[in-house]
């Protein structure tokens, strides 16, 4: 490595970095340290276009970055260690290293770290060695790609601790779509924590809808619960006998139909998706079947280790002739040969797809889906600074409406929810494929239908487009939003709320409460919106604030500008005489 003092407006953060896109880090600790003494430990970097990009050294560069802001006239200068700018794996090793013994570094940014070593070629081994931590540790670690994307999502937005995270890891698919339903369900109460590992492994409540055998076959009693909804089995040695023959049975069918052998996992234990790969039954594909604790049994057809795959493979080549020699056989054609063809074939079918609008539209809808690599686009997160806001607006008539919608063109694609968001954050060009493929079976209707809730989902909230599409349309809140209590709260000054006191219940009313607090006059809102105290109810009332163009309440100017977009230069370019 070549040690250089690079100026700081060079440097910035490499995406490989396994903190990369996280919030700043806490730097109270080193901050005065390097205010007195400079920065003593070099910085871990790379080239990357005109500058460098770094790879381990995220808090040193904050804190350096912080001296720089609170002396803007001085340019400080970092001591950087630089090292091979095309290795993302040993870049990606190195940032690990420095974050791997923190004990902020927590389990998911793991997780995402090993995972991408994973698929730089690192074996579990190959990890464990490098971190100089236990194959059992990575193997934990890299069980949480067996979660779903939701469930990942509410650790990431610190919703579900750690403890429920790692327990989790212990349910099959099924179980965890359950524990969804339980989260999503406000008056359900959900198992968390030690209360979790309790519901995931069952004890001797198995019910009876995991039963693979015919109920007639079972003597034992059949217990139920308060309300006769849920029925379980009394006996759990004599469903365990019934619903293990019924396993032998299946996978003896399966090995009937052509598969090359059907796996049963000890019970318990769950498939490790991360360790195996797709491959079909004609190409000798495995059928790995889990057995849960509470009953439910989960046949994952069509997998091989990445061993198993790669022995399979070279045995081909030998089957082809490839192996019969001592020396290794030449590639049929060059890497250049091969961009070449890339390229050639790139443009033939570019210049066929000009005259095809309508396969176009079918790319571009897949495309916005799936991505691929010259694609990124996700939906808009709706994210707020309070989680009541989030519950306010995912509650709206407008928010339902757009979810049902949405619902129903998964359904179109013939996907749920999981399946999406599993596209959208594991898409590759196959993926896309597939999508494009299912388009190419729908009509032009469904695919505009598909194209215009993809375009709604990735609307940006708060930008220049939402006011646009807003003064276009002529859109209107009323008979679509009603005044919360969240949106009560959040007015806060008085002569603001007083303004609003005059536009819903009028001017009179206004100026003689002008003298009370602003949680009495937002009361007497809230009275006239519902018609409660004896108050007239006022139907359809919508604040100036959601309307298109938007205008305030008071003469005082707004600041519209969150994301640097000014609504109101906005819709001065659809004023009739603009």
């Amino acid at each position: 490595m070549d040690l250089q003092h690079i100026p700081i407006d060079q440097l910035k953060l490499a995406a490989v970095n396994v903190r990369h896109g996280r919030k700043p880090p806490a730097i109270d600790d080193i901050l005065p340290s390097i205010r007195e003494r400079g920065i003593l430990q070099p910085l871990l970097v790379r080239p990357n276009g005109d500058g460098f990009e770094i790879v381990a050294g995220r808090r040193r560069y904050h804190a350096a970055q912080k001296i720089a802001d609170d002396s803007p006239d001085d340019t400080p200068v970092l001591p950087c260690a630089i090292m091979q700018p095309d290795d993302d794996a040993a870049a990606l090793e190195a940032s690990l290293l420095e974050n791997v013994a923190r004990a902020d570094m927590d389990p998911m940014a793991e997780y995402e770290a090993f995972a991408r070593l994973v698929k730089k070629g690192r074996t579990v081994a190959d990890i464990a060695a490098i971190f100089a931590i236990t194959e059992q540790h990575v193997k934990r670690s890299l069980a949480l790609a067996n979660l779903l994307p939701a469930i990942r999502r509410l650790f990431k937005d610190d919703r579900i601790d750690v403890i429920t995270l790692r327990h989790l890891t212990l349910a099959t698919k099924a179980q965890q779509t359950e524990w969804m339903a339980l989260w999503k369900d406000a008056e359900a109460p959900v198992p968390t924590g030690h209360q979790l590992k309790r519901w995931l492994l069952g004890g001797e409540q198995i019910g009876c809808a995991q039963a693979l055998f015919d109920r007639a076959l079972y003597t034992g009693a059949i217990v139920t619960d308060l309300f006769r909804e849920e029925e379980y089995f009394g006996d759990p040695d004599q469903f365990w006998t019934l619903q293990m023959q019924a396993v032998t049975e299946k996978a003896d069918a399966l090995k009937a139909s052509g598969w090359t052998d059907v796996i049963a996992l000890e019970r318990g234990a769950y498939f490790a998706e991360w360790d195996h790969e797709k491959t079909p039954k004609k190409k000798g594909g495995k059928v790995f079947v889990t057995v849960g604790h509470r009953g439910d049994v989960t046949f994952h057809e069509g997998w091989l280790t990445h061993k198993e795959a790669r022995s399979r493979e070279c045995a081909a080549k030998g089957e082809n002739g490839a192996g019969s020699s001592d020396a290794p056989a030449k590639p049929e054609i060059t890497k250049a040969m091969q961009r070449y063809l890339e390229l050639h074939r790139h443009a033939l079918v570019r210049a066929d797809l000009l005259a095809q609008p309508g396969i176009a539209l079918r790319l571009t809808v897949a495309h916005m889906i799936a991505g691929s690599a010259l694609w990124s686009i996700r939906p808009d997160d709706q994210r707020a600074p309070k989680p009541e806001i989030e519950a306010s607006v995912m509650a709206s008539p407008a928010q339902a409406a757009f979810d049902a919608e949405r619902k129903a063109i998964l359904a179109l694609l013939g996907m749920d929810e999981d399946r999406a968001e599993l596209v959208r954050h594991n898409g590759d060009d196959y993926r896309t494929a597939s999508v494009f493929a299912r388009l190419l079976d729908l009509s032009d209707d469904d695919v505009l239908r598909i194209l215009t809730v993809a375009m709604a989902e990735t609307l940006q909230s708060g930008s220049c487009l939402v006011e646009a599409l807003g003064v276009h349309f002529g859109t209107t809140a009323k008979g679509r939003w009603e005044a919360d209590d969240v949106f009560l709260d959040l007015i806060k000054d008085k002569t603001t709320i007083n303004a609003v006191l005059a536009d819903v219940a009028g001017k009179t009313v206004a100026e003689a409460n002008a003298g009370e607090t602003g949680k009495t006059q937002k009361r007497i809102i809230a009275d006239v919106l519902r018609g409660e105290n004896g108050r007239a109810k006022r139907d359809d009332w919508t604040p100036n604030w959601l309307a298109f163009p938007f205008s305030g309440h008071t003469d005082v100017p707004v600041e519209t500008t969150s994301i640097g977009c000014d609504w109101g230069r906005v819709a001065s370019l659809f004023a009739p005489d603009a």
